[in-house]
């Protein structure tokens, strides 16, 4: 899928998700293609990465994931690696492991639960408060600590550029 078919085939639910909560279609849109590398890696109908914290009532699945600490001693239900690297001058560690992941019937029910997260969570109070811009909405959830991975922020708002000029 190309990145232009997949705004294209996503862009709906991000913006029926807009609609229902505020929360930018280009944000949400764009955490959606890198989460799932442009809709390649989307199983279960999975976009957002968003892990499911107790593995057994039957909307997980358990996948290959990599995940950055600074501890060397995280559990997971199965680590394959855990690596030392040194990131931006900072000892860390990566970890290729499986993980439970949420599943899902369809992207639309994918979609709504992750601007659920986004409104549920408490640390994400600040982000909220600039929902509609998705670069400022991008900035405020990393720093709430979205995600693991270094420059994550910058990332993202790269993709979110990309669709932002596909649209």
């Amino acid at each position: 899928m190309t990145q232009s078919e997949f705004v294209n085939q996503y862009l709906p639910y991000a913006r029926q998700t807009e609609a229902k909560t505020g929360i930018s279609a280009i944000a949400i849109l764009a955490q959606a293609a890198l989460e799932s590398g442009w809709g390649k890696a989307a199983p279960g109908n999975m976009f957002f990465g968003v892990k499911d914290t107790d593995g057994i009532n039957g909307n997980e699945q358990l996948l290959t994931t990599t995940e950055y600490s600074r501890r060397a001693d995280l559990k997971f239900p199965h680590i394959i690696s855990v690596t030392p690297i040194v990131r931006n001058g900072v000892k860390m560690f990566r970890y290729k492991v499986k993980d439970y992941f949420r599943k899902y019937d369809s992207p639309e029910e994918c979609f709504t639960d992750h601007a659920r997260f986004f409104l549920k969570n408490k640390r994400y109070t600040e982000a909220l408060t600039v929902k509609h811009n998705p670069y400022l909405f991008i900035d405020a959830i990393s720093k709430a600590g979205y995600a693991t991975a270094p420059n994550y922020s910058g990332t993202l708002k790269a993709v979110a550029k990309t669709i932002d000029n596909l649209i």
